[in-house]
C-alpha cells in the first residue's frame, strides 16, 4: 500500500521536497502551507510558492493560521497520513500534530544540526563565517529543532555563497535526502541519534534592520554579512541620506585604514570602504530606486562619493 504523506511547507526551500515525494510515488494526502500574505506595491494576497506547486499538481491544501486550536488537528487527522514531512513551514507543531501520524513527522532542516536551530540558519552558517554547512532530517519532538537526528548530508560552502544561491543548493540536497531516508525509517532501518547538547548553536528570525552595516565591524564580518542578506533584508547603509545597498564585496583585512570607519577610499580603479579592520571593496551598489551597479560605472558621475562616510542619515558626509 502507498504510503500517505502530509507535506507542511511554505518557501521556495521546501517546493523541492514536496516535489521528489510527488516523484518518488508517495501518496501526498495534504499540503500545509502558510495562509497567502500580502506581497508588492500593491499588497495584493499572494500565495506561498509551495502552495502554488500543490495547485498546479492538483493537491489539496489547508492553509491554518495557527495549529493551537482543535479544528486544523481534526482536518489533519482526517487525512490519515502514515507520516508528515516537514520544510520551512513557519509554524511549531504542537504535540497534538506531533501525534497524529504513526511514524512521526519529519523534518528537512537547513543546518547540520545541533548547528543553527532556529529560523534562520542559513544566513547564521555564513555570517559564523563556516565553509561548510548541510542539511539534516529529523524526527521532530515539541522542541525547537531538537528531535534526534535520522540522516545529514553536508554541503561545501564558496567564498561567494549568499544565503539566496546557498539555499538552492541545501534545497535540492534535502529533498534528494528526504527521499533517501523516508523508505529506511518507515522500514525501521534508522536508529535515532539524540542532538549533542554541548554543541548547540541558534539562528533566530531575521528582522530587516540587522540589514544595516556596522562600520566598526571588520572588512571580513561585514562582507559575510552582505552574502547573509542577500536576497533579504540586503545588507544596506546610506551615502547623503539616501539608502544604499551593497550586492558584492570583498573583504581586504589586511589593508590599513585611514580616517573614520566607513570613510570611501580610492582603490585602483575602484573604491573601498575603511572598516574596523581592513578595507572593504566595493563590487556593486545600488541606491534607492535606482538599478544596481558594478562599482566603475557607480563612481562616473558622483565624484562626491570618494571621500564621504558611509552611515546612518545624521552621519558627516566628508
Amino acid at each position: 500500500m502507498t504510503t500517505r504523506v502530509i507535506f507542511m511547507g511554505t518557501p521556495d526551500f521546501a517546493v523541492p521536497s514536496l516535489a521528489a515525494l510527488l516523484a518518488s510515488g508517495y501518496d501526498v494526502v495534504g499540503v500545509a502551507t502558510q495562509p497567502d500574505r500580502p506581497a508588492g506595491r500593491g499588497r495584493k494576497l499572494r500565495a506561498s510558492p509551495v502552495k502554488r506547486f500543490a495547485d498546479e499538481h492538483g493537491l489539496t491544501v489547508l492553509q491554518p493560521t495557527t495549529l493551537r486550536s482543535p479544528e486544523p488537528v481534526t482536518a489533519l487527522s482526517a487525512l490519515a497520513p502514515d507520516v508528515i514531512a516537514v520544510a520551512a513551514y513557519g509554524l511549531i507543531l504542537p504535540q497534538t500534530v506531533l501525534d497524529i501520524p504513526p511514524h512521526g513527522c519529519l523534518n528537512v532542516h537547513g543546518s547540520l544540526l545541533p548547528k543553527h536551530r532556529g529560523a534562520a540558519p542559513i544566513p547564521a552558517a555564513i555570517l559564523a563565517g563556516e565553509d561548510e554547512t548541510g542539511v539534516t532530517i529529523m524526527l521532530m519532538d515539541a522542541g525547537m529543532d531538537t528531535g534526534p537526528i535520522l540522516s545529514q548530508a553536508t554541503c561545501a560552502m564558496g567564498p561567494q555563497d549568499t544565503t539566496g544561491t546557498l539555499t538552492a543548493k541545501l534545497a535540492e540536497s534535502g529533498a534528494s535526502l528526504l527521499t533517501e531516508t523516508l523508505p529506511r525509517w518507515l522500514a525501521d532501518e534508522i536508529e535515532p541519534q539524540p542532538q549533542d547538547d554541548e554543541r548547540v548553536s541558534y539562528a533566530p528570525m531575521i528582522r530587516k534592520a540587522d540589514g544595516r552595516i556596522n562600520w566598526t565591524l571588520s572588512a571580513e564580518q561585514i562582507a559575510r554579512l552582505v552574502r547573509a542578506y542577500q536576497p533579504w533584508p540586503g545588507a544596506m547603509t546610506f551615502w547623503n541620506g539616501k539608502p544604499l545597498k551593497l550586492l558584492r564585496v570583498q573583504a581586504l583585512p589586511e589593508e590599513a585604514v585611514d580616517g573614520p570607519q566607513g570613510r570611501v577610499v580610492a582603490w585602483r580603479d575602484g573604491a573601498a570602504v575603511g572598516t574596523g579592520q581592513g578595507l572593504l571593496l566595493l563590487g556593486e551598489l545600488q541606491l534607492a530606486g535606482k538599478r544596481a551597479l558594478p562599482i566603475g560605472d557607480f563612481l562616473r558621475g558622483r565624484r562626491g562619493f570618494i571621500g564621504s562616510v558611509l552611515g546612518e542619515p545624521s552621519s558627516p558626509r566628508t
